[in-house]
């Protein structure tokens, strides 16, 4: 008879984070808890050594470094860890992919305080109806940025951090600025 082996704690962790950013995807502005609060728990969650990343906040590099993941620039990454926000210029150098393969647009996390500053109401595939969120810290011009580059299915999916918790805005999503 064979055995299955059991998952690590480290494992175990990395399986959850995982799920909750697959769940905070599919369905858009619904917040879901990490295992562990930060982005330090969604690094090993998302990178492996086939993976290219950018990071603004030098204290990620320790755990990105551990997962094997290259560094790259942020216009050639798959994944940018933008930390809090001073300007929302980093967005018009984010990956969208393309025409023919528009899964080549980054994923982009983000730290943000989820239920305080101004609100956004979203819609789209994944929402029943509307959400609305509030979202403080972000800098001014955000959404507007993100809107300038989009062309659907072209773009990048968003993370939103605040402590363990995390909410999901997809490239599908629409952002209206209440």
């Amino acid at each position: 008879m064979l055995a299955t082996p059991a998952p690590s704690l480290a494992e175990s962790r990395d399986n959850a984070a995982f799920d909750a950013l697959l769940w905070t995807l599919s369905r858009p502005g619904l917040p879901r808890d990490l295992p562990e609060p930060g982005e330090q728990s969604i690094v090993p969650a998302l990178l492996d050594r086939e993976c290219l990343v950018y990071a603004a906040d030098p204290l990620l590099m320790p755990e990105i470094m551990r997962t094997g993941a290259e560094l790259a620039d942020i216009d050639k990454a798959d994944h940018v860890f933008l930390g809090a926000m001073a300007t929302s210029e980093p967005l018009a150098d984010i990956a969208i992919g393309s025409d023919y393969y528009p899964d080549e647009g980054a994923t982009v996390i983000v730290r943000a305080s989820l239920g305080a500053g101004s609100g956004v109401r979203l819609t789209g595939p994944g929402v029943d109806g509307a959400v609305t969120l509030q979202l403080g810290g972000l800098p001014n011009g955000f959404w507007k940025a993100r809107a300038a580059r989009l062309r659907y299915p072209m773009g990048f999916d968003l993370f939103f951090v605040d402590g363990a918790r995390v909410v999901g805005v997809p490239r599908s999503t629409t952002v209206e600025e209440l």
